[in-house]
């Protein structure tokens, strides 16, 4: 066991796909699906005990362990961050621990809406330096920071959420373009859009901009791992 190690300590690095999994809800069959994908395996405080549950070892679990029923139940080879500060989320703190190519997030929407709140707030502080995709129950959300491009099925249904303010400069393979257009959070959202093209291009007008959210059916999840 380990306490400590804080935002500004030596990050756990893994090679391939992170999973993490949050105390929300969770869909067995798509944990297991995942997991067999993963390169690692985090539970973000009571998330450990979900792995557990489903006959998954943990590599980590990291959060205030305010909600993890008994830390001794972890094997010798389950790292455990116990991280005493409140200013941010189990979510967040396992996010500054850890560095990976793409960040799979299981079990952080669905059940509290303010939990669900929360891992979107984690998501725009660290769009820009990693690639995070929440995956629940029928969608898959992922961060992007910039511009991106796709394949996707044409008909597929694609939504474009701000998470502050972004300009888009221009887009192909969509029913309705999003050339010109500013997306505000409170303001202009870009739900149900469809996918005329089997590539599809969002481009934004300034790397500097807020992230945003690209909102797909999770079956498109194989396109961005």
């Amino acid at each position: 066991m380990q306490d400590g190690a804080g935002e500004n300590g030596t990050p756990m690095v893994f090679e391939g796909p992170l999973l993490i999994v949050g105390g929300g809800e969770v869909d067995p069959g798509m944990l297991a699906a995942l997991a067999k994908q993963a390169a690692g395996l985090v539970g973000a405080d009571r998330g450990g005990d979900i792995l557990m549950a489903a006959g998954l070892v943990p590599d980590a679990v990291i959060g205030d362990m305010d909600s993890v029923s008994d830390r001794t139940r972890f094997p010798a080879e389950t790292r455990i961050l116990a991280l005493s500060e409140q200013d941010t989320t189990d979510f967040e703190k396992c996010l500054y621990s850890t560095r990976a190519p793409v960040t799979l997030a299981l079990g952080m929407t669905g059940g509290r809406f303010d939990h669900t709140l929360a891992a979107l707030h984690a998501v725009a502080r660290h769009a820009a330096e990693r690639r995070i995709i929440l995956i629940d129950g029928y969608d898959l959300a992922l961060g992007v920071s910039g511009s991106i491009r796709f394949e996707i099925d044409v008909g597929a249904r694609v939504s474009v959420y701000p998470l502050g303010r972004t300009r888009f400069a221009r887009s192909l393979g969509l029913r309705y373009g999003l050339d010109g257009l500013e997306l505000v959070q409170g303001k202009t959202i870009g739900t149900s859009n469809r996918a005329e093209a089997r590539e599809v291009c969002i481009e934004v007008d300034s790397a500097g901009d807020d992230p945003w959210l690209l909102i797909l059916e999770r079956d498109n999840l194989k396109s961005f791992i």
